[in-house]
């Protein structure tokens, strides 16, 4: 099964050219492992009508499975996509950011200052990773061998719990 994949970096460095998309990359590189074809890459300002615009068009227009975010999620007054992402969810499923923070605190207690969410638009299932590619990685590690579990039952493709 192919998952259909979109990455948001949302950082005004990046969107203007004066920073690699590295956390991109990695989140492309992860994502290939669990049989996630990136269908729609885009890296826009820390502006939370953009954010929340561009959640909107990858889970209703592009009709996407999944969609990561990756920065924005600390405590700079520009960090807003946690605000975009809670704008569009309809439901939230907290236990995704929850079990990245609880794993990611073991390594650095700046994880405890994440605000990343996750939750569901109709059939997309999004969430927030911090900015930074090792971040990135180890927020993936956590949740990596769920998601295609959450994809099926979300998308309607798994069947009835025994």
């Amino acid at each position: 099964m192919m998952w259909r994949v979109g990455i948001l970096t949302c950082s005004d460095k990046g969107s203007r050219g004066e920073r690699e998309d590295r956390s991109g990359d990695e989140i492309r590189r992860m994502v290939s492992r669990m049989d996630g074809e990136v269908i729609r890459y885009e890296v826009v300002a820390d502006d939370l009508d953009i954010i929340r615009e561009k959640l909107v068009q990858m889970a209703d227009e592009d009709q996407l499975d999944l969609i990561v975010t990756t920065g924005g999620t600390g405590l700079s007054p520009r960090d807003v996509t946690p605000e975009a992402t809670r704008a569009v969810i309809h439901r939230e499923v907290p236990g995704i950011a929850e079990a990245m923070r609880v794993a990611t605190l073991k390594k650095t207690p700046y994880a405890m200052l994440s605000r990343a969410v996750a939750g569901t638009r109709n059939t997309t299932l999004i969430f927030n990773v911090p900015g930074s590619p090792k971040a990135v990685r180890e927020c993936l590690d956590v949740v990596m061998d769920v998601l295609p579990h959450a994809l099926e039952t979300l998308s309607g493709r798994y069947g009835d719990h025994e």
